[in-house]
């Protein structure tokens, strides 16, 4: 997919700035996070809570308008690799996928990392996501940790 337009949808202060498209882009994130509401109001209601947090979302839409895909991002400072900016959610929608959409918001996440003076771009992905991986690492991603997670609930 050649032509795509990747949208900022919340401000540098993390207010959602295009509620019409985070709403539309509900279907493709729920691919990645079936979990997420599947109630559009609830969803971007979920959403501007996280990018209250420092949490930042953009979307890729295609030459229809239609949202494409998703990123999720946070940029900040850890003790390791100083400044970074970790990619929590990267989904495109499955029907478009294996046509450049997820490397195109790669670059743009990595054009943004530099734009911010981050020195990483990181992110992590469930084991089964084996079309994901191969994306990451021809993009120069290398695994570089486990990630470890203990439920509270």
């Amino acid at each position: 997919m050649s032509s795509l337009r990747i949208v900022r949808l919340c401000d540098e202060h993390g207010r959602i700035v295009e509620p019409v498209l985070l709403a539309a882009a509900l279907p493709v994130h729920r691919q990645l996070r079936p979990m997420l509401p599947a109630d559009a109001d609830a969803y971007v209601a979920k959403m501007a809570r996280i990018c209250s947090y420092g949490a930042r979302l953009i979307a890729a839409l295609d030459d229809a308008g239609k949202v494409v895909a998703l990123g999720l991002y946070r940029i900040y400072e850890n003790t390791y690799e100083d400044l970074r900016l970790y990619l929590d959610d990267l989904v495109t929608d499955e029907a478009v996928r294996s046509q450049g959409v997820g490397r195109q918001m790669l670059d743009w996440c990595e054009a943004e990392a530099r734009h911010h003076g981050c020195g990483f771009l990181v992110l992590d992905s469930g084991t089964w996501r084996t079309a994901a991986h191969k994306l990451y690492l021809s993009y120069g991603f290398v695994i570089s940790s486990f990630h470890f997670t203990k439920p509270l609930q």
